[in-house]
């Protein structure tokens, strides 16, 4: 498969018309992005972003300022989105147009939209940040795909003719969908195996529908069904179905199934009822018992006193799910209460999260870590132990230093919890390497891989790509990473004789 990358600093005559007359537009005032009041959307789990309306768009898209060549925003983008041509064709009105811009290199643009951390990728090299907020790129790259998706459905692409090839697919969340689009296009039969009821893995049982809707993950696996790719859930392979049962009936396999295995907290008392590990309480909270299996049906307990552990996007979720529920199950004045280790500026979770969840009535509390979960003589947890922190940096001979936390002696206190929740981070899942000795890790459930740009694993025709490679990370690049995968795939699969007729 050819390898097609945008080319950067495209001389679009429009663009080069612009002169110096483009800094211009920096006087465009920045127009805050239309969202639910959060008053509003505690009752609901509705994205919060509601969208940009055409006008609105356009104005948004009007703020770039097309740098000269080579533009930042894309070298700051995982997939080397070509912003500047698609944001030109927003300013066009030409919506569809932008919107095939994006997936010219980008399998999910309309969940990244709405779910990457732009701040720090392309909209983190913006130059128009130099005199305002940055374009806001990721809100522009949402609006132009669900403007398609809503009004011409997803853009079927030529397909190549049958190749006779059978590719299996571990995993339906991003670097799973990226690459069966991908090898799908290329003309090989896909099927996709899911552990989850319903495919879509992380999109629709990870992140909570107040940030992404469920619909636009089920839209686009409608779509890869459309191109001939078949979905098999409640199936995990290493448990329902061995590795080597797929290498012998489908002549490749891709491994994406990410990094799912929350991290134990290692404490006294974690094992009380009423403590949460994130992902059973994220699911269980944000979707119907009817589409979870059944370890996992029914509401999570919620009370006045939520404490969730952590400082990263999962525990942003975790918060703000906590506060919908208090609402929705009559605890309306109760408190959600977030512990980090470390310091405000230490966090990893986006700013915007952090924002809304302040909005929302969340509160946080710094240098702050559990000893042990107390309970009740019901077995329940009723307090948490907590222990107050210092950071300290640790070897500044580091190439990237780390912030060492140390217990303040005698600074121990007891806070109540009707519930916990552990957002500590994820590891990779040890099953299937396991059950497959010859497919080497790096650490448990992170697959060694002969490149990150192809994904080959130690075993022949199988490859990997995304959190399971790279450890828990970004959905773009996830996404990269399937499609990267996919066009190792290929070239694998063009070194096998021909399928028999």
């Amino acid at each position: 498969m050819m390898q097609v990358y945008p080319k950067i600093g495209a001389e679009d005559p429009s663009l080069l018309e612009l002169g110096p007359d483009r800094y211009e537009r920096t006087n465009i005032p920045a127009g805050a992005p239309p969202e639910q009041p959060a008053p509003a959307r505690l009752g609901n789990f509705d994205m919060v972003f509601t969208g940009y309306g055409d006008e609105q768009a356009v104005v948004e898209a009007m703020r770039c300022i097309h740098c000269p060549s080579p533009e930042p925003c894309i070298l700051g983008c995982p997939v080397h989105n070509d912003i500047p041509s698609a944001l030109l064709a927003i300013e066009e009105k030409d919506f569809d147009k932008a919107a095939n811009i994006f997936r010219a290199t980008h399998t999910l643009p309309e969940v990244c939209g709405r779910l990457c951390p732009q701040e720090i990728l392309c909209e983190g090299s913006c130059t128009v940040a130099g005199f305002d907020r940055a374009v806001n790129i990721g809100k522009l790259e949402n609006f132009c795909t669900n403007w398609q998706r809503t009004n011409k459905g997803h853009p079927m692409p030529a397909l190549a003719p049958s190749s006779g090839r059978r590719v299996a697919v571990v995993g339906s969340g991003p670097a799973g969908l990226a690459a069966a689009e991908e090898l799908a296009r290329d003309g090989h039969q896909v099927v996709v195996y899911e552990e989850w009821p319903q495919p879509g893995g992380l999109l629709v049982y990870g992140i909570p529908g107040f940030k992404l809707s469920k619909e636009i993950a089920s839209s686009k696996c409608a779509h890869l069904e459309r191109l001939g790719v078949k979905f098999v859930c409640n199936t995990k392979v290493g448990r329902d179905i061995e590795l080597d049962a797929l290498r012998k009936e489908f002549d490749a396999v891709f491994l994406g199934i990410g990094a799912p295995i929350g991290h134990s907290i290692g404490l006294p008392g974690q094992d009380l009822k009423g403590v949460y590990q994130a992902t059973e309480f994220l699911v269980r909270g944000n979707l119907p018992s009817d589409e979870l299996p059944q370890a996992f049906k029914g509401l999570p307990e919620i009370g006045s006193h939520v404490v969730v552990i952590g400082g990263g996007d999962t525990s942003a979720d975790c918060v703000r799910t906590a506060r919908r529920l208090q609402i929705q199950h009559g605890f309306p004045e109760g408190q959600v209460t977030d512990y980090y280790r470390g310091a405000e500026q230490e966090m990893s979770v986006r700013e915007e999260e952090y924002v809304h969840a302040q909005e929302e009535g969340v509160k946080y509390e710094f240098h702050a870590s559990p000893v042990r979960f107390i309970g009740d003589d019901q077995g329940h947890v009723r307090f948490v132990e907590m222990q107050k922190m210092r950071s300290k940096p640790a070897d500044k001979r580091q190439r990237v230093p780390i912030k060492i936390r140390i217990p303040i002696p005698g600074s121990n206190f007891t806070v109540p919890a009707d519930i916990v929740v552990l957002a500590i981070g994820y590891g990779g899942d040890p099953l299937i390497p396991s059950r497959t000795p010859e497919l080497k890790t790096v650490k448990p459930g992170i697959f060694q891989v002969d490149s990150q740009v192809d994904g080959a694993t130690t075993l022949a025709g199988v490859y990997a790509g995304g959190d399971d490679v790279r450890g828990a990370d970004l959905i773009v690049t996830a996404v990269a990473a399937g499609r990267h995968a996919a066009w190792g795939v290929e070239s694998y699969l063009k070194t096998l004789a021909a399928p028999a007729a």
